[in-house]
């Protein structure tokens, strides 16, 4: 108990430990990291608040470090309920939080993974990844495909989980890191551990630009208070980006439609710098798509839903600011698409 206390008060004032002691990161990324403190203060009190008493998940950590290290997962099980179908395992489905790369938290979706679990039948892993500054590109994506290495090999003993009837979300960093771990051949069709599906919300999906020179959308306000932390937001790809400026790792836009999963759901929020890079991501996919000679699913393969008045991250603030019934509209497709593709291989929740 006193090692998962010391984690949690880690957690919370990484970025003032980083910015007080870690001298090998520029002095101008490590006074923002003290602005930053009071924001993660109230995003993680927002985010735990909620299952302070009792929570829909398992806290578990599982040894997918660079050394063996420990990594914090949230594990949301299923009810008992009617399967047909023919399989005895349950679907997996990794969710990976966002934050900038620079932090965040498993929590920031657990209504949503708690949805996915009692209404899928899935077992759901939510998982985490070392953060920018003092690890930049390709920390999180490496740490992400060893995660998902461990859950191909350990996930049916431990949790009756089937590796290979695994789908992948993402938000936001998340996303980018969903969409990047599928470069890994085993998350690759014809593989039997192919990742099934994905479903991002508002991604990063092109790197090889900064955050302050991607166009803003008309709806967006004019100044922006958080300006001053972009450099922060940029820690991640800044130092690789000129190495990997073709790297599908770091900026997913450059994938190939093949390297993708049949089917696929990506929410837009239109109030955001990152709509334009998704729109492209889009048009650039359904276009490979079309020129497949035999295409492996019909025209809404990829289904896109723009959410005309959404802001970056918000799904993932508390429902007095944005309604359970706007959030559906993102929430909802996305657990149908679930239940469709575990239905097609043999998984059926009734």
């Amino acid at each position: 108990m006193v090692l998962g206390l010391v984690r949690e008060a880690r957690a919370w004032l990484r970025p003032l430990l980083v910015a007080l002691f870690n001298r090998s990161i520029s002095w101008s990324l490590r006074w923002r990291l003290l602005l930053l403190q009071p924001t993660v203060f109230l995003t993680y009190s927002i985010g735990k608040a909620p299952y302070v008493f009792s929570s829909p998940f398992q806290v578990e950590y599982l040894p997918v470090g660079p050394d063996g290290s420990l990594a914090r997962a949230l594990v949301f099980k299923p009810g008992e309920r009617k399967i047909s179908g023919g399989r005895k395992l349950r679907p997996l489905h990794v969710d990976i939080h966002g934050g900038a790369f620079i932090g965040g938290m498993p929590e920031n979706f657990a209504s949503f993974n708690e949805r996915i679990a009692n209404e899928t039948g899935a077992v759901v892993v939510s998982i985490t990844y070392r953060y920018a500054p003092e690890h930049t590109f390709p920390a999180a994506i490496d740490d992400v495909d060893r995660t998902l290495e461990w859950l191909r090999l350990n996930a049916e003993a431990r949790w009756d989980a089937d590796p290979s009837l695994m789908t992948i979300s993402g938000s936001s960093a998340g996303a980018n890191l969903a969409l990047a771990a599928m470069q890994q051949p085993a998350c690759q069709r014809p593989a039997s551990t192919a990742i099934k599906t994905c479903i991002t919300f508002y991604g990063v999906v092109d790197q090889r630009v900064s955050p302050w020179q991607k166009p803003r959308p008309d709806k967006m306000p004019k100044s922006d208070p958080t300006a001053v932390l972009m450099p922060l937001f940029d820690a991640y790809p800044a130092a690789a980006r000129k190495d990997h400026l073709d790297d599908p790792r770091l900026s997913p836009i450059l994938a190939d439609r093949k390297t993708l999963p049949g089917r696929m759901l990506m929410v837009i929020a239109a109030v955001d710098i990152l709509v334009a890079e998704q729109m492209e991501f889009v048009q650039r996919m359904r276009e490979q798509h079309a020129a497949e000679p035999q295409s492996d699913a019909d025209g809404d393969w990829l289904q896109v839903i723009i959410e005309d008045d959404g802001f970056h991250g918000y799904l993932e603030v508390p429902d007095f600011f944005v309604s359970k019934e706007i959030k559906a509209r993102a929430s909802d497709p996305a657990v149908t698409l679930l239940r469709e593709v575990y239905e097609e291989f043999g998984w059926i929740w009734e």
